[in-house]
């Protein structure tokens, strides 16, 4: 019974995997699925599982279990205590979507393996790589934009190796990671006494409340670009305008609460947090979601 209590997830292990932040990074995988030349469906529904379903909640998991948080994280304002069930469902999942990543391909297995190692070293106390600045930036930023893009690419198309790759895959995947890397120091703005607590200087904390906005638009701006030239080179720029019309609500959020913290460092809180993450979630979900039907 013991063995069982200690590997089978509790409700609060449940709470931290957030299964449901997770598909806040499926605009990636939507869009490799919009370009792929062909699609081998099986791997595509393998892909998706591995991605969404195992890797993602088992970083969350592992990340929330040494971070042991007090102060309100991604998606939970008011996160419970964390257990020892936490820590070894996150290594099941992981161990799984290893295992089904070998089937699908090799590429995607070892995008799976190099991400479960980095986000490992990115959590254990011996390592923090997430107490490093830049170095907690540039995991986030490759591996949840352009290596996922790229494997899943290949994945889905069952690619047996990279010989696809050109400007425009290049382009795509930065693309992914712009995107990303944008909403990266938005969801640290206001943590920053749980995070100096730990020890963690996050990108946040070193740019500062308003210098993470600066940051992200700075950000943003760059992946619109990229999805100008992306488009204007495959001469498909209606899908480049479908872009701005999903991205102006998001934009319109953001000026406004950037606003709101320039006349009030408080207003870089949970609650605004959850919104832009919310609104800029679902809003790059519809698009990436339709490209696959146009």
């Amino acid at each position: 019974m013991n063995f069982i209590r200690n590997f089978w997830p509790t409700r609060s292990a449940m709470l931290h995997l957030r299964f449901a932040f997770s598909f806040f990074l499926l605009p990636v995988f939507l869009f490799a699925l919009s370009q792929a030349p062909q699609l081998i469906w099986v791997n595509a529904v393998l892909t998706f599982i591995i991605w969404h379903l195992l890797v993602y909640p088992a970083s969350n998991g592992y990340n929330s279990y040494f971070d042991k948080d007090e102060g309100s994280i991604a998606l939970i304002e008011n996160p419970p205590p964390v257990d020892k069930s936490l820590y070894n469902f996150s290594l099941i999942l992981d161990l799984l979507a290893i295992i089904l990543s070998l089937w699908v391909s090799w590429i995607l297995f070892a995008a799976v393996l190099v991400y479960g190692l980095f986000s490992k070293l990115y959590s254990h106390p011996s390592v923090r790589w997430k107490k490093y600045p830049v170095i907690s930036f540039l995991i986030v930023f490759i591996f949840q934009g352009a290596a996922v893009y790229w494997s899943s690419y290949a994945a889905v198309s069952g690619l047996g190796s990279l010989t696809g790759w050109n400007l425009n895959f290049t382009i795509a995947g930065l693309v992914c990671s712009c995107l990303i890397g944008a909403t990266y120091p938005l969801t640290q703005v206001y943590q920053h006494e749980e995070d100096r607590k730990r020890g963690d200087i996050t990108l946040s904390i070193v740019l500062g409340i308003r210098g993470s906005f600066w940051f992200a638009a700075i950000l943003f701006l760059l992946s619109s670009l990229l999805l100008f030239i992306y488009w204007y080179r495959l001469e498909m720029m209606n899908n480049f305008w479908l872009f701005l019309t999903f991205a102006a609500p998001v934009f319109i959020l953001f000026l406004n609460w950037f606003v709101k913290v320039y006349r009030d460092p408080k207003e870089a809180n949970f609650k605004n947090m959850s919104r832009m993450t919310l609104l800029s979630g679902f809003m790059m979900l519809i698009y990436f979601a339709i490209l696959n039907f146009i």
